[in-house]
């Protein structure tokens, strides 16, 4: 019976255990996108875990959403996230690179007034966002054209392509929380009438352009995907969730991939484990999933088979050492709540270890 310490084949990697660092958005690479000193220091200090994750990491100069989120889109980029890279596998660790396009959870502020695209022109409700000029309301995107498609999966393409010469071990696409590849993938947003709207392999068609691309760059192996299909976060939703992820995980188990993320809201939702429970008998690879699970709920989940790896995110944020506090069974640091996005080292790479 497997435990959260047993060693996991996924892909081409062998994991030394099952507690996986969930992408974190945490705002430190400034203007330019670039990684820094700070990012370096925050990511080693995590190299026990399983696998790293990096936070969500724009594929184009246009593609961003929160003021200072790592880009991989230019040679400085590359050399900047190559010097984390060296930092992690210098302690041991393994790390993938989150790709990612925000969609229309991006704003013309951020963009060099660059309207914010989507599957259809429909804004996010009820929401704003920082920009330079304060908090907005979010912009009713640009429906991309059928024929700009192409494009985008290029820019994914690409940016995998920078990863592997950062040198990445792997990369994750970003098919959740309400950006670009979920806003055709949820009906609640994809009101599409082309071959990207209506049935649901119209709607996944973009995402597995986009997988195919990448694993045209890495190989199966080394491509994992992220879906969320039950979390609300920016204003999104699904009438067939069930169905959504049937299809989806079909088809990412017949490309292999190296692993599939279900992300929930909090996985001890009747709802959310029976989407899980679909995941799972679709899928015939690694399953990994994530949200608000304890060392205990994550032991429970691994051993029962319900899921193979679990990824943490907040304990992630204030517990560089998480995996050696779980085997320790020690206590936890608390999350500094005021110092997540954006500032200096602090409560970003001071937490202190048990050590």
């Amino acid at each position: 019976m497997p435990t959260l310490f047993t060693p996991l084949q996924v892909g081409d990697l062998l994991l030394p255990n099952r507690i996986v660092m969930a992408p974190l958005t945490r705002v430190r690479a400034g203007s330019t996108h670039i990684p820094n000193d700070m990012m370096v220091d925050y990511y080693s200090q995590r190299a026990s875990s399983g696998l790293i994750m990096t936070e969500c990491t724009m594929v184009d100069a246009h593609a961003c959403a929160f003021m200072g989120e790592g880009g991989i889109y230019s040679p400085a980029h590359v050399a900047g996230w190559k010097r984390v890279t060296d930092a992690v596998h210098a302690k041991g660790g393994r790390i993938f690179m989150q790709i990612w396009h925000p969609g229309r959870a991006a704003h013309s502020l951020l963009n060099d007034g660059e309207q914010p695209v989507s599957s259809s022109a429909i804004a996010i409700r009820n929401e704003t966002t920082q920009t330079p000029q304060g908090l907005k309301p979010y912009e009713v995107p640009r429906a991309l054209r059928t024929e700009e498609i192409p494009r985008y999966v290029e820019m994914f393409r690409l940016a995998a392509q920078n990863a592997k010469l950062a040198g990445f071990d792997g990369v994750q696409v970003h098919g959740a929380h309400g950006y670009l590849i979920d806003n055709f993938l949820r009906d609640g947003v994809n009101a599409r009438t082309d071959s990207y709207g209506g049935p649901i392999p119209n709607r996944a068609r973009f995402l597995l352009q986009v997988t195919d691309a990448v694993i045209g760059v890495w190989g199966a192996g080394r491509v994992a995907v992220r879906i969320s299909p039950l979390v609300p976060f920016n204003d999104m939703s699904d009438t067939q969730p069930n169905a959504l992820v049937t299809y989806i995980a079909q088809e990412m188990s017949q490309r292999k991939i190296a692993f599939l993320e279900i992300r929930h809201e909090n996985h001890a939702l009747p709802e959310e484990q029976a989407i899980l429970a679909t995941a799972r008998q679709h899928f015939h690879g690694v399953l990994m999933t994530n949200g608000s699970y304890t060392r205990e709920s994550g032991e429970v989940t691994v051993s029962s088979g319900a899921a193979d790896a679990i990824v943490y995110g907040r304990p992630y944020i204030a517990n560089p050492d998480l995996v050696e506090r779980f085997a320790e069974q020690a206590p936890l640091n608390e999350v500094n709540y005021d110092r997540l996005y954006g500032g200096g080292p602090d409560g970003y790479s001071d937490y202190p270890t048990l050590a």
